[in-house]
């Protein structure tokens, strides 16, 4: 076991079968680490190659269950394996993920720069590709939706209710 520095031990970091680090401790639905041993919801497998329209479902299913750490984790696969030019975009759904995330954890102030820095990332790269609507993402919606929900959060630091609040990525439907 590794020391720390109050002279106690810890346990040694979780590896994955290649041996790269990863945290195995159990987590809350909001991608909060749990004590070991503790029942936790099950984690989002990393590294799953979707096609962008299987990747909007699973977000939106995600989102819609109060998940949106999960719903980060499926949009940071598309970002980190999909082409080039939609990086961008991926990265910014994952932001706002990140944002709801926050929001729902009671980080007011994280929530909301997240929201905003995402729906500034996703309403550039909707910009710069001449795209409002990719994969039937209504972008406008989401990026008012981002927006509404970051003032909503500094007005009322107290924590969201993720499922709730969760964005229509594709505009329709209830919420």
């Amino acid at each position: 076991m590794d020391a720390t520095s109050d002279g106690g031990t810890a346990r040694r970091r979780d590896r994955d079968s290649e041996g790269r680090a990863r945290n195995a401790r159990p987590r809350d639905g909001l991608g909060r680490p749990l004590p070991y041993g503790a029942d936790g919801v099950e984690r989002q497998p990393e590294g799953v190659a979707r096609r962008p329209e299987e990747t909007v479902a699973e977000a939106q299913a995600l989102l819609d269950a109060g998940r949106p750490f999960h719903a980060h984790e499926v949009f940071e696969d598309a970002w980190k394996a999909g082409p080039e030019e939609e990086r961008a975009l991926w990265r910014g759904l994952a932001q706002l993920a990140v944002g709801l995330t926050h929001a729902a954890r009671g980080n007011a102030t994280g929530g909301a720069r997240l929201l905003r820095r995402g729906a500034a990332a996703v309403e550039e790269w909707a910009a710069a590709a001449g795209h409002e609507c990719p994969y039937d993402i209504d972008l406008t919606h989401v990026v008012a939706w981002a927006r509404d929900l970051a003032g909503v959060v500094e007005g009322e630091p107290r924590p969201v209710d993720a499922g709730s609040r969760a964005p229509r990525l594709r505009g329709d439907g209830p919420r």
